[in-house]
C-alpha cells in the first residue's frame, strides 16, 4: 500500500471538512444556553457530523461539554484528544483574509483553528480513515474525544473524566513532533485593585495568548511617552490603541505584550494607579524575574509570565495573568511570591485555573512506538522527545502524550494573526499518524 499516495488522494476531502470547522467562530461565550456558547456547540455538532460521515459512531454529552466519535470493537480503547474551541481572532484587520474562512494561499491553509486544533484533530481522524478504507482491521476501539473549553478552564475534560470511560493510552495532536514528554505547570490568576482611578485601560482576552492590542483614552502625554518608548500605536477618535504581537503564552518572551507596553507609557506620562504600577514594576518581564527571580530547570526551561487581559472600571482594576513554571519548581512558591508582592500594592489575588506539570518516562514501549512512527516516516532520527510550556490534553488522563502535528521545521502560528498550516507538512503529519495507528491499533 502506498500510504502517502492514499493520503494525497483523500486530502481534498480533509480540506473541505476542515473548512466546515474553521467557518464556525467557536470562541468562548459564557452565559448562553450552551455551556461555552452557541458557536462552540455548533462546532462540536459539526465535527460529530463529519465523524458520522466518515463511519464513526458518535456521542454528545447531554449538557454539551464534550462529544466523541468511536470506531472498532473490544474492551481496550485508544484515545485521541482534540478540541474544537479556538482563541479570538484579535484584530481582524491585521489578517490577510477572513479568520473564519479556510483559505489556501502559497502552500498553506489559513484560518483560525487550522493549526490549533481543528486541523490536527481532523488530520488524525483522516489518517485512521485512510487505513480503514484500505481494509485494515482494528485490534481495539479508537475514540476521538472532542473538547470544547481547552482554551479556557478545561471544564469539558473535567466533565468527560468524571463521567466517561478513559482510554488505556492515547495522544493529543495539539503540539509538536516528535513528541512531548514533559509539560510545565500552568497556573492562572485574576488580580483586583479597588483604587479610585479614572485611568482607562482595556485589552487582551484569552489569558493564554500574549495580547496584541490595548486601548486607553487619547492623551498627548501618553502618545509622547509611547513615541519615546518606541512602541507602535494608532489613534481613532478618542481611542489610543497600542499594537503588540500575539503569541501563545507558553512563549511569552517571544511576543510583544500590548498591555504591558501601554501600562509603561501611562506610568511614564503620570497617568497611573496601583495596578498600573504593579504591571510595570512586577509583571513587565515575561520570564517573571521581577517577582520570582531567575526560575529555570534543565528539563523544561524558563518560567513564563503573561498579562493576558486587563479591564479598568471606575473603582475596580482587574488583570488576568498566565504563568507556566518549570516541572521542578513548586507551585506553592508561585502562589506565595505572587501574593506577597501583590499585597504590597493592595491587590487581591484569586486563583483562576491550575494544571499540574507532567513528566513521562521517555523509554516506555508506548513512547518508543510513537517515536518509531515519526522517525520511519520523516527520516528524522536527530530530533528527540521535547518539553513544552503549553498545556495540552495530555494532562487530562494518564498515559496520554502530545504527539504532533507541527514538524520541527514548521511555522508556529497558533494564537497568531494569519494562523495557518503547511499543506505539505500536514500531509506528512497525517502519514505519521497513520503509521502510529499501524504500530499500535491495527491487527
Amino acid at each position: 500500500m502506498d500510504l502517502r499516495k492514499k493520503i494525497d488522494d483523500i486530502f481534498a476531502d480533509y480540506q473541505r471538512d476542515l473548512g466546515r470547522l474553521v467557518s464556525i467562530p467557536s470562541v468562548l461565550e459564557e452565559g448562553g444556553d450552551a455551556p461555552f456558547g452557541a458557536n462552540i456547540q455548533r462546532a462540536l455538532e459539526e465535527v460529530l457530523k463529519i465523524s458520522e460521515e466518515l463511519g464513526f459512531r458518535t456521542f454528545i454529552d447531554p449538557n454539551g461539554y464534550y462529544g466523541y466519535a468511536e470506531i472498532g470493537e473490544g474492551d481496550e480503547m485508544f484515545g485521541v484528544l482534540g478540541h474544537m474551541d479556538v482563541v479570538p481572532a484579535g484584530d481582524v484587520k491585521a489578517w490577510d483574509s477572513n479568520p473564519f474562512e479556510l483559505v489556501e494561499k502559497d502552500g498553506f491553509l489559513v484560518g483560525r483553528g487550522s493549526s490549533d486544533d481543528k486541523g490536527p484533530t481532523l488530520a488524525a481522524m483522516y489518517a485512521l480513515k485512510t487505513l480503514l478504507n484500505e481494509g485494515k482491521t482494528l485490534n481495539q476501539r479508537v475514540r476521538f474525544i472532542f473538547g470544547t473549553d481547552e482554551e479556557s478552564l478545561w471544564r469539558c475534560m473535567n466533565a468527560y473524566v468524571e463521567k466517561e470511560e478513559l482510554p488505556t493510552k492515547g495522544f493529543t495532536p495539539d503540539a509538536g513532533f516528535p513528541l512531548i514528554y514533559a509539560e510545565k505547570g500552568l497556573i492562572e490568576f485574576m488580580l483586583y485593585s479597588h483604587q479610585m482611578s479614572d485611568v482607562r485601560l482595556e485589552g487582551g482576552g484569552a489569558l493564554n495568548a500574549v495580547p496584541s492590542q490595548a486601548t486607553t483614552d487619547y492623551d498627548a502625554d501618553v502618545a509622547a511617552a509611547l513615541d519615546e518608548l518606541g512602541y507602535t500605536y494608532t489613534v481613532d477618535g478618542n481611542d489610543l490603541t497600542v499594537e503588540g504581537m500575539a503569541i501563545h503564552a507558553k512563549d511569552a518572551d517571544k511576543g510583544k505584550n500590548a498591555i504591558v507596553y501601554l501600562a509603561e507609557a501611562l506610568h511614564k506620562a503620570g497617568k497611573t494607579n496601583d495596578m498600573i504600577r504593579f504591571i510595570v514594576e512586577k509583571m513587565s518581564n515575561p520570564n517573571g524575574t521581577l517577582v520570582f527571580g531567575e526560575v529555570e530547570d534543565e528539563v523544561s526551561g524558563k518560567l513564563m509570565l503573561n498579562v493576558g487581559k486587563v479591564s479598568f472600571r471606575e473603582n475596580v482594576q482587574q488583570i488576568g495573568i498566565d504563568i507556566r513554571f518549570p516541572v521542578t519548581y513548586p507551585v506553592e512558591n508561585v502562589k506565595e511570591l505572587l501574593t506577597k508582592d501583590a499585597h504590597k500594592y493592595e491587590i487581591v489575588v484569586e486563583l483562576y485555573d491550575y494544571l499540574k506539570s507532567i513528566y513521562v518516562e521517555k523509554e516506555s514501549d508506548y513512547i518508543q512506538s510513537l517515536m518509531k512512527a515519526y522517525q520511519d516516516i520523516t527520516g528524522d532520527t536527530v530530533s528527540q522527545p521535547i518539553t513544552s510550556g503549553g498545556a495540552t490534553y495530555a494532562r487530562a488522563m494518564d498515559n496520554v502524550v502530545a504527539f504532533g502535528a507541527l514538524l520541527p521545521t514548521g511555522l508556529k502560528t497558533e494564537h497568531q494573526v494569519n494562523e495557518r498550516i503547511s499543506i505539505e507538512d500536514m500531509k506528512v503529519a497525517m502519514h505519521v499518524y497513520a503509521q502510529a495507528f499501524l504500530n499500535i491499533v491495527i491487527k
